[in-house]
């Protein structure tokens, strides 16, 4: 199978090392170059992200598609602030301009304060059961030719009818690392989203994503998140990291300012901190001191080494079953040109047959790592 790359599309240069007042939030013209240069490197999709300061995902997605001609977008949105019949109009219809090339992103929310800011005071727990029926919605709107009604927890409607809809699925990504995520994620998923965790942290989460899911009959694909940090030579690949580091540490406070948030009760950070709590550096090289200093602010966790080793790292993910592979660096513009040599060295070796999942005899749901995975 195919892998799907993704990268991240901003509104204005930022990052963990780079967090500087460069003028406004909105830039079109940095929006348009950085789409432009990952639509250059072969990815597929570009992720606009979302939180309470964030600019409107709907209008950022419609400008990388509209100054793009083949990349797709996953636009991140949260439930419980559109009505679902709505949101799922929104969406059909940006698939209407740009057939195939919108998907959605489904992120519940583990930031209480951050989901206070747009006057939302549930609980985690509540705002699970509003997604589940948030996405219930969703669906039938794009599916149903005719009215339907629907009377759930959170949401009720009577004769709802979309004159827009999508004439294929819009796929569906989910986040989230807590019970209750993969409980709703196991019924909705078409692609489960996972941070960049050691690879049997991902074996397991794939085991249960796939259990949560096999009572609706379905057979989620997966996607995990990481930070390459490659270059010519190895020694060359660690340099650079200490320098990001260096400039992240220098840096966090400016960047707990600017996002404002907590991820300390998110169950993602707090697996991505143990992991950095056992060591540096897990598996061949995935890396965990931006995790660390950062208190695991998001997708944090790096992949260091060579374009090689680098590459022969994400094709030990895909071997585990990960047919979708997130990645953003650290100079999103820089890195979003950089990481085309990664994206045809992970794509030769797919197509040469490295990165396969074979099940194990008697037990499906058990991959064993083939292919670039050495014992």
């Amino acid at each position: 199978m195919p892998v799907e790359f993704i990268g991240i599309a901003a509104t204005k240069p930022f990052s963990e090392t780079d967090t500087q007042d460069t003028g406004p939030i909105v830039q079109p013209g940095y929006l348009r170059e950085l789409a432009l240069a990952h639509e250059e490197s072969g990815f597929d999709r570009v992720l606009v992200a979302h939180s309470s300061a964030s600019p409107d995902g709907f209008t950022v997605a419609d400008q990388v598609l509209t100054h793009t001609t083949r990349l797709g977008v996953l636009l991140a949105h949260r439930p419980g602030f559109v009505s679902p019949t709505l949101a799922a109009r929104k969406y059909a219809t940006l698939d209407a301009f740009h057939p195939g090339r919108i998907a959605l992103h489904v992120i519940t929310g583990g930031d209480d304060a951050d989901q206070a800011r747009d006057g939302d005071f549930s609980d985690k727990e509540t705002r699970y059961r509003r997604t589940d029926d948030f996405l219930q919605i969703v669906r039938r709107t794009w599916e149903s030719a005719e009215p339907f009604d629907h009377e759930g927890e959170f949401y009720s409607v009577k004769g709802a009818l979309s004159a827009v809809r999508p004439e294929r699925p819009i796929p569906v990504y989910f986040g989230g690392a807590s019970a209750d995520a993969v409980r709703v994620g196991g019924r909705h998923a078409d692609v489960y989203a996972f941070w960049g965790e050691p690879l049997a942290g991902i074996a397991e989460r794939i085991r249960q994503v796939r259990e949560a899911a096999r009572p609706y009959g379905r057979a989620p694909e997966f996607s995990v998140s990481l930070r390459p940090i490659p270059a010519e030579t190895e020694a060359a690949a660690w340099e650079r990291a200490a320098e990001i580091l260096r400039l992240t540490r220098e840096k966090v406070g400016d960047l707990r300012k600017a996002f404002n948030l907590d991820h300390s009760a998110q169950e993602g950070s707090q697996r991505l901190l143990a992991a950095a709590a056992e060591g540096d550096v897990h598996d061949k090289r995935l890396w965990t001191a931006v995790a660390k200093a950062t208190g695991a602010a998001g997708n944090s966790t790096a992949l260091v080494g060579s374009y090689e080793q680098v590459a022969e790292s994400l094709l030990d993910y895909t071997a585990l079953g990960v047919g979708t592979l997130l990645i953003r660096g650290f100079d999103p513009l820089a890195d979003a040109r950089d990481y085309g040599k990664l994206v045809t060295l992970v794509r030769d070796q797919v197509d040469a047959g490295a990165g396969d999942v074979a099940p194990t005899a008697g037990d499906s749901d058990t991959p064993v790592l083939a292919g670039a995975v050495r014992a």
